[in-house]
């Protein structure tokens, strides 16, 4: 079955500064591919390239079997992201951002006001309809900007850091949110330092350490804590 996200060798520096290290990254339909690691690791910067955000210095990205370079618009409408801060338009309330994005998203305009029903349904922004997304409290404009990544059922999500910003009750939506996507047969790659989370919905954990992948960690490990801090520390010692 074709990846839904293929990266092969993928490398950027800034300045001196190795950023991304020749990262291999396969996302799987119907997986959860987790990405940890401390704070410098690399990892947005990986997912801005798996993005088309910015562009590697080598290696190649490809989406559903085709290169990021010759994605037609229909294929970047099948996919969703949120990378470092959620995006809404300040002076939009919640719905018609809802609906902007769906737009964007080139969804059919006669199905928008069921699938914007169904977002806001979703993430519990109920109360929130006809704010200005500007007004919103820290926590809401992140469920704003899930449910807009969320909410036309893309076939490859990839979620920075999703749930900084959460309360615990937003945190248990956005992971049956990502949980019922996954079970639909999407790709999903999201980064997360919080590994009690990922334990709970990753099909496979890579861990991402001075922008090199250095290996893998079972989500069912008993301590998934020290199992990700003992891989990160004999990286360290291994090229001190």
């Amino acid at each position: 079955m074709t990846a839904r996200l293929k990266a092969h060798g993928l490398s950027r520096s800034f300045g001196t500064t190795r950023a991304v290290d020749e990262v291999t990254l396969v996302v799987a339909p119907g997986q959860v591919h987790a990405l940890v690691g401390l704070n410098g690791a690399g990892k947005s910067t990986l997912m801005r390239l798996l993005l088309g955000m910015i562009r590697p210095d080598q290696g190649t990205v490809s989406v559903a079997g085709t290169p990021l370079d010759r994605l037609p618009a229909e294929h970047w409408s099948r996919v969703g992201h949120v990378i470092e801060a959620p995006f809404a338009y300040p002076e939009l309330s919640v719905r018609a951002n809802l609906e902007m994005a769906a737009r964007l998203h080139l969804v059919n305009p006669s199905l928008i006001p069921t699938m914007v029903d169904q977002a806001v349904s979703e993430l519990q922004l109920n109360a929130y309809t006809h704010v200005l997304s500007r007004r919103l409290s820290q926590g809401n404009r992140q469920r704003l900007g899930l449910a807009a990544a969320l909410q036309h059922h893309p076939e490859l999500i990839v979620l920075d850091e999703p749930s900084n910003a959460l309360d615990p009750a937003g945190v248990i939506l956005l992971r049956e949110a990502i949980l019922r996507r996954r079970d639909a047969g999407a790709g999903i790659l999201v980064s997360s330092h919080h590994l009690d989370e990922v334990a709970r919905i990753a099909d496979r954990i890579t861990v991402m350490n001075h922008g090199r992948l250095i290996g893998t960690l079972d989500p069912h490990t008993t301590d998934l804590e020290h199992a990700f801090f003992t891989a990160v520390h004999a990286d360290d010692q291994a090229h001190r």
